[in-house]
């Protein structure tokens, strides 16, 4: 672990552009699914004015990710820096951002470490989640802090509807991976539950590569035991009231140099992951909707090394927020409200600084009159210890026909320094300032008969950027970054096939004044790009899946270089019955050896089977 409208034509085409390049546009979303990330507030497709990628329930299933760092590779501008294989720290890059500068959300709850500022992806469980909606761009102007790549959001499995549905699946594949889940939802006209729990356990490989000398010559496992458990009433006044809570456990090996010598140690971290949120939503007047909600997370780890205790890390995140919606006039949304965060960490390590509250206040405006929307936002937060910072965004979109649509944003955002850059013993500088960035995207999209194409070119400055500094062997803003980049997104069906694929060209640059100016940013693949096929073909499903990144940097000097690589996957699907399937995937066909952060290895070719059961 890391320290509804009417349906018009532009419907038809935000919906094809936002969902996830798995299936053909619509195939798994309504029409009339809502998107709450981008504006905090429930939008169609068609009034989304933000980059956004959706995986539901059926999509995940489809493509037999066994994690969700595995999903998200899947989305333009994404990209990861693993450590070694299944359940190692794994970092998250978004339009070539920072990886603590992407906010994630678990039903509506801010996660991730206090002490390192970013989310643990890989232990949460993929077989608890309902939906994962990704937005890329600025967000800050609604969430506060973090949000300066974008914002993920991850729903965990709702219950719906009469009676109880339960769930189960099964699966065994190379490395002796193991991996299991059961669980049950269901409801009544005005209450809905669901309880579930998965598990996962694997040998998985050797973490360090061969060039790196030292270190033990051995697999280094993980295992991971998580459970979900949510559920809500709607009261006859119209009063909805629901909680959820998820709870993820995991211990996984690590490679260490062997001081003592002694043969059979392994270095090993014992991790856990806690979020629990409550809800209640009401309307005190007809066209006036009052969201109230309460969370906190925890982020913790002991790690051990040499056999013996080494540190332990216990973070927590506690959160408050009031949300106002007021519907003007049809098509026109006022949004008002405010949130409360208290952050503080614990363990073996003595910060001078343990704890810090930060305020914010955010009033929206979505507007649509004819061909033209927009979306007007502005944000204050007062920070415990870096005082007062204003973002806002700006979002217009012009539909140039019933099947072309032009969108322009504007946004600001800044991420707050996490305690280990400012407090940690020996490491840490506590003059660090906040982050601040400015960005601006412009976006075409485009849908036709043979089937729908987007375009968004975008420009980001991020100012104050904390990069260590050697000369005072501590965090410090010394460094400003320009990003440029271009996503490009193409769908269509073709000889019976759904073909899906997405391209991002990306120019992550150093814009500081010292040694390093000029040069790219550390770990950033330049360009990114993915290939979805899929075909049924009656009670068989067949597809496949080419993910390929390019050249990169390890280090901001730019002095350790990284090859870029491809890997191919194939997935199969055989229905026995509605409610029961088979399902089989080779990853990494070609058993391509490549590296995301150096001297890290990465799963060779492997070999998954699974079996799948859902009451209908």
């Amino acid at each position: 672990m890391s320290n509804s409208l009417p349906i018009k034509p532009s419907t038809l085409l935000l919906c094809a552009v936002s969902c996830v390049p798995l299936a053909q546009a619509g195939e798994h979303t309504r029409l009339d699914d809502l998107l709450v990330t981008a504006t905090r507030t429930a939008q169609t497709a068609e009034q989304s004015l933000a980059a956004v990628t959706v995986f539901d329930r059926a999509q995940i299933e489809q493509s037999q990710a066994t994690s969700v760092p595995e999903l998200l590779k899947k989305v333009p501008g994404v990209s990861f820096a693993n450590n070694g294989g299944p359940g190692k720290t794994t970092a998250l890059f978004m339009r070539g951002s920072e990886s603590d500068h992407v906010l994630v959300l678990i039903d509506g709850i801010k996660v991730g470490s206090v002490t390192s500022g970013g989310a643990a992806l890989q232990d949460l469980p993929l077989e608890l989640i309902e939906r994962i909606e990704v937005v890329r761009g600025p967000r800050s102007s609604l969430y506060g802090s973090e949000a300066i790549g974008g914002v993920i959001q991850i729903f965990t499995r709702k219950g719906a509807g009469a009676g109880a549905k339960p769930f189960f699946s099964a699966g065994y594949g190379t490395h002796d991976s193991y991996n299991g889940s059961a669980g049950v939802s269901g409801g009544t006209d005005n209450a809905w539950y669901s309880l579930a729990l998965s598990g996962a356990d694997t040998d998985g490989i050797n973490v360090k590569s061969a060039a790196t000398s030292g270190y033990e010559d051995d697999a280094d496992g993980y295992r991971n035991l998580s459970a979900a458990l949510s559920a809500g009433y709607r009261f006859a006044n119209g009063l909805e009231l629901d909680a959820n809570l998820l709870r993820a456990k995991s211990h996984n090996d690590y490679d260490q140099v062997n001081r003592k010598r002694t043969a059979g140690f392994r270095a090993h971290a014992d991790g856990e992951s806690n979020v629990l949120g409550t809800r209640a939503r009401f309307a005190p007047l007809e066209p006036w909707q009052v969201t109230l909600q309460a969370g906190r997370s925890e982020d913790k780890s002991d790690a051990f090394q040499d056999g013996d205790f080494y540190s332990r890390f216990d973070s927590r995140r506690d959160s408050l927020s009031w949300q106002n919606d007021l519907s003007l006039a049809p098509g026109h949304t006022l949004t008002l409200g405010a949130d409360y965060q208290h952050d503080e960490v614990n363990g073996s390590t003595d910060y001078a600084e343990d704890s810090r509250d930060n305020t914010g206040a955010f009033v929206q405006y979505l507007g649509e009159v004819g061909r033209h929307d927009w979306q007007l936002s502005l944000r204050r937060d007062d920070n415990q210890q870096f005082g007062r910072h204003d973002t806002g965004n700006l979002g217009y979109g012009y539909a140039l026909s019933d099947w072309l649509r032009a969108t322009l944003s504007y946004g600001t955002a800044f991420k707050a320094p996490t305690f280990n850059e400012l407090y940690y013993p020996g490491y840490g500088n506590p003059d660090l300032q906040a982050e601040t960035s400015q960005s601006l995207e412009a976006g075409l999209l485009g849908q036709h008969a043979w089937g729908h194409w987007s375009v968004n070119a975008f420009r980001t400055r991020i100012d104050d950027l904390i990069a260590y500094d050697a000369s005072i062997m501590a965090p410090a803003n010394v460094d400003a970054a320009r990003i440029r980049g271009v996503e490009l997104v193409l769908g269509s069906q073709l000889l019976g096939w759904d073909w899906n694929a997405n391209y991002t060209l990306l120019e992550p640059e150093n814009r500081s004044s010292g040694a390093n100016d000029g040069n790219e940013l550390a770990r950033r693949a330049k360009r990114l790009f993915n290939l979805d096929l899929d075909r049924r073909l009656g009670a068989f499903s067949i597809g496949a899946s080419l993910h390929a990144e390019g050249q990169r940097f390890d280090d901001l000097a730019n002095t350790k270089e990284l090859s870029g690589f491809a890997t191919l996957d194939l997935r199969g699907e055989y229905r026995l019955s509605p409610e029961w399937r088979l399902q089989t995937r080779v990853a990494n066909l070609l058993d391509a050896d490549y590296e995301t952060a150096q001297g890290y290895n990465q799963p060779g070719q492997a070999v998954y089977l699974s079996v799948r059961y859902q009451a209908l």
